[in-house]
């Protein structure tokens, strides 16, 4: 039954959920010096706050995105590439299996899941983004969907789900990981991919410049903790967890992700729906 019923749940505690993964790595092209606000044993800011030298805008998450839209895919963004050289790995989709990618951006996983031959639906709020994935993913199924609603697809429908990056715009985690629930198979499976917690919590924010604005769209601070939890009180089994790093092949890719070297970037889960 969805969310567990009348049977209370045990807290997930993240250091007690199966850890695994490589060292890997990246973020959001964010401003770490202007928002991570470390401090040294006194109490004092380890670093000065940067002179101002764009002006900042903060749209509505659903206008940025579509604004986004246009430059997304074409900026060096060390985040996205770690995502993407991770996360579909996890997903490894089989020929003739329903794939759901809830918050699919421009289709960059859409694409893949449609070439390893399995039958992909794609669900985001942004219409900028659903306007590329069309054309990245000729085809998949779109639909135009808030991920704080319900989801507009058959329950049980799914074999696997995917969920990459949109976690720091998910005001209601715990419906959000409800409906994935319920969207999958009994047997299916999940992965999640979020902008690491340790990044959220230093102030670190999705960002992107348009000639001399910058426009940031916010970050909820959740804790691995929150993600886990969710998963458990919605039904998930099987939680599986890997924290990826920035290394020295995602530099080689995207030069500007040297900053973020060695640290965490990336949370990845894996969990399952029970079989019956």
């Amino acid at each position: 039954m969805i969310g567990g019923g009348a049977q209370r749940r045990r807290r997930v505690d993240a250091r007690n959920v199966r850890a695994g993964g490589e060292p890997g790595g990246e973020q959001d092209e964010a401003r770490t010096a202007r928002h991570a606000r470390e401090t040294s044993a006194s109490g004092a800011p380890l670093y000065r706050a940067l002179p101002m030298t764009k002006r900042v805008e903060r749209p509505t998450v659903r206008e940025g995105y579509d604004r986004w839209s246009r430059t997304y895919d074409a900026t060096p963004n060390p985040l996205v590439a770690l995502d993407r050289r991770t996360t579909f790995a996890a997903l490894d989709p089989q020929p003739g299996e329903r794939v759901l990618d809830a918050g699919c951006g421009t289709g960059a996983h859409l694409a893949r899941v449609c070439a390893s031959r399995a039958r992909a639906v794609g669900l985001d709020f942004s219409r900028g983004m659903l306007s590329v994935a069309q054309r990245s993913a000729p085809g998949a199924g779109l639909a135009q969907a808030d991920l704080n609603a319900p989801f507009p697809v058959r329950r049980g429908a799914f074999d696997a789900l995917l969920s990459s990056l949109v976690s720091e715009h998910l005001r209601d985690l715990a419906g959000f990981f409800r409906e994935a629930h319920a969207a999958l198979r009994r047997g299916g499976r999940m992965v999640f991919s979020a902008f690491h917690p340790e990044l959220a919590r230093a102030g670190i924010e999705a960002n992107f410049s348009e000639g001399d604005t910058e426009v940031r769209l916010g970050a909820e601070p959740y804790s691995t903790d929150d993600y886990l939890n969710a998963m458990d009180a919605a039904g998930f089994a099987r939680i599986e967890r890997a924290d990826f790093r920035g290394d020295a092949a995602l530099v080689s890719q995207v030069p500007v992700a040297a900053k973020y070297l060695g640290k965490p970037l990336l949370l990845l889960v894996r969990a399952e729906r029970p079989a019956p």
